[in-house]
């Protein structure tokens, strides 16, 4: 373990306690352990401040699942945490096995790349359904004029078909098509067909049943595996999934699919930094495998293949989608909680509320990427 200052490193000797020391550095982001305000930090049981110094995120969200500790808003808690950077000041060597196998290794091959599906979206339908928008729209809304989560996922799907410049008769491609809500509502406004693909098979199940009549093909499938031309090409945040070492192979499939001249959206949620695999507790507990990427790994991927035509960050929005789907996802939660039990919720709960904190503290971003293959005849136009 290696705890460090601005001033150096400190070493333990001479605290009393580990305790001592997590309550000296959450004051630092205005946290009092035991006191009375909402993002204040109540332990339930001894032991906690090790699992965090000797795990890290995981020890923290782990030792949260199983009831050590408390706070009555988690989203402000982690917030705070973030924004304070005191987890820069925590470096467990408990998590490094987990970077260096980031590093070393390709965790979303294709026979990887299904895992997530089967563990995060094979959840259930009916879940899913009760947490998210009623087009069962899976990413971040747009909420410059929305007032409520429907209103905001309608406006991101419409500004993405603007974005696309998406026409009647266009033929367009969707990497990672989740339950179908961006398909079926560009074929129902702008009259597009689509094939979209997934690697969830309760989506692409879902999706079949939920839109017989419009002229959408949903496959399960890989996006390595697909060798066909398109007008349009759309990814709303699959990108996640994909992993560094596999940036560049799926840039070059989407420009091999894209017509000369055409579009290609990819909207993805980024970091700050260039880093190797996610966070420890996130990977193992919700999205296996995945992987944020920063704006230079974007940039290395897309160099040679296409023409970068806008850049749009609104990663605040998304602070506010996950806080209403939290408030869905509290809401419809005695349906569930006898299937999923108490250790679900508190998890879920965490996960939920600890990204909201996450984009409020700027330490996430949601970007929009405009790509052209070959370039526009034209100066792309601004869309919002």
């Amino acid at each position: 373990m290696e705890l460090s200052k601005q001033s150096g490193k400190a070493s333990l000797s001479g605290r009393s306690s580990l305790q001592d020391y997590l309550r000296e550095l959450l004051e630092k982001a205005d946290i009092t352990l035991g006191g009375d305000r909402p993002w204040d930090m109540q332990l339930n049981t001894p032991g906690v401040a090790e699992r965090i110094f000797t795990g890290g995120s995981l020890g923290l969200g782990e030792s949260y699942m199983d009831g050590d500790w408390e706070v009555q808003s988690l989203d402000e808690f982690i917030h705070r945490v973030l924004r304070a950077r005191l987890a820069r000041q925590v470096r467990p060597t408990r998590v490094l096995l987990h970077y260096l196998k980031a590093r070393l290794l390709n965790r979303q091959t294709v026979s990887r790349a299904r895992e997530v599906g089967e563990r995060h979206y094979d959840l259930g339908n009916e879940f899913y359904g009760a947490m998210l928008d009623a087009r069962m729209t899976y990413t971040c809304g747009y909420w410059k004029n929305a007032s409520n989560l429907d209103e905001a996922q309608e406006a991101k799907l419409d500004l993405i078909c603007r974005k696309l410049q998406l026409g009647p008769g266009m033929r367009v491609l969707d990497i990672g098509c989740g339950w179908g809500s961006f398909m079926a509502y560009a074929a129902e406004h702008y009259g597009v067909e689509c094939v979209g693909i997934t690697i969830s098979r309760q989506q692409a199940e879902y999706a079949r049943r939920k839109y017989p009549d419009l002229p959408l093909e949903f496959r399960l499938q890989d996006y390595r595996e697909v060798d066909e031309t398109f007008d349009r090409i759309v990814s709303i945040g699959m990108f996640e999934h994909v992993g560094d070492k596999n940036y560049r192979t799926y840039m070059e499939v989407a420009q091999r699919c894209l017509r000369d001249g055409g579009l290609f959206l990819l909207h993805t949620i980024g970091s700050n930094h260039r880093s190797h695999g996610s966070d420890p507790w996130i990977d193992k507990y919700i999205f296996p495998n995945g992987e944020l990427p920063s704006v230079g790994q974007i940039g290395d991927a897309v160099d040679d293949l296409f023409v970068v035509e806008d850049l749009h960050n609104f990663g605040p929005d998304y602070d506010r989608t996950l806080m209403a789907w939290y408030r869905n996802f509290e809401e419809a939660w005695p349906r569930f909680a006898e299937e999923l039990g108490e250790r679900f919720f508190r998890m879920w709960r965490f996960y939920l509320l600890s990204c909201a904190g996450a984009f409020r503290a700027r330490d996430l971003q949601l970007w929009q990427w405009v790509l052209s293959k070959g370039g526009t005849q034209d100066v792309y136009p601004r869309v919002t």
